[in-house]
């Protein structure tokens, strides 16, 4: 059974310090990952997560997601790259404490976009990592794209891309919230389950994020993850809090703690 697990931004930075990890959650959350796995051998996993306060903040500066053209731009992509690439080592090294053997896959490396869109990516490395018991480790990234030079494409539109390839049972996003709440910031009435006809009439209940988030937020994580199921009518997503033991470990053996999005 392939899995895909989103770690959010939120969950393993502080958002509102720039450039500063959540050691303690990052750990859990490697603990519980082996956790499950050990107890399901059979479990395939492929790992994401977002940037948080390293390449949020430093995107929003240079607006990174909107294109890149001149010198200063360009330096601003590399400075990006530089401060993903920082977060996605701390993962790396926290992983291999647990006897977790990922494989990193950037996409700056691997993916070309055209207008924001994947336009080429070669996903047999990924295949064949998962094929042989390996973890891939992607993140929210920047890429070289045709039209705008350069831009950013979050770990959500990359789940999108290679759930055509890879085919997830199940898709996990996990961040701060216990899921998708329809009065955020109240917090106080958590959505159990969304599907097309929900969003259709209800998407304006969903705000953007509390801090800085290039990507969209909470809103276009929904749509994009209503994108994943409607083009995997067999893949179920589930949003829903990180922070809380055992969470992450519950939801790769199959539970739901939180919002469903299906068809």
């Amino acid at each position: 059974m392939l899995t895909f697990l989103k770690l959010g931004g939120s969950l393993i930075t502080d958002k509102t310090r720039e450039r500063q990890v959540r050691a303690e959650i990052i750990e859990q959350i490697a603990c519980e990952i082996k956790e499950a796995t050990t107890i399901n051998p059979e479990l395939q996993l492929l790992v994401g997560h977002g940037s948080g306060s390293f390449g949020h903040v430093s995107a929003s500066f240079y607006n990174t997601r909107s294109g890149v053209n001149d010198k200063r731009e360009w330096d601003g992509f590399a400075q990006v790259w530089y401060d993903a690439r920082t977060l996605n080592q701390y993962l790396v090294k926290a992983f291999y404490r647990h006897d977790l053997n990922c494989v990193a896959f950037p996409a700056s490396a691997l993916c070309l976009c055209n207008n924001h869109k994947v336009a080429d990516w070669q996903v047999e490395p990924l295949k064949a990592a998962l094929n042989h018991g390996l973890m891939p480790l992607i993140n929210g990234d920047v890429v070289f794209d045709k039209q705008l030079g350069g831009t950013i494409l979050s770990t959500e539109e990359q789940f999108v891309y290679l759930a055509r390839h890879l085919k997830p049972e199940r898709v996990l996003i996990a961040g701060k919230e216990e899921g998708v709440w329809a009065d955020y910031p109240n917090c106080k009435d958590l959505i159990p389950e969304i599907n097309s006809g929900w969003i259709s009439n209800n998407i304006n209940l969903l705000g953007g994020s509390s801090v800085v988030d290039v990507t969209g937020g909470m809103r276009s994580k929904v749509e994009q993850m209503n994108v994943l199921v409607s083009e995997n009518p067999g893949t179920s997503v589930l949003i829903f809090s990180g922070e809380i033991a055992g969470n992450i470990k519950n939801s790769l053996l199959g539970k739901n703690p939180g919002t469903i999005i299906k068809l």
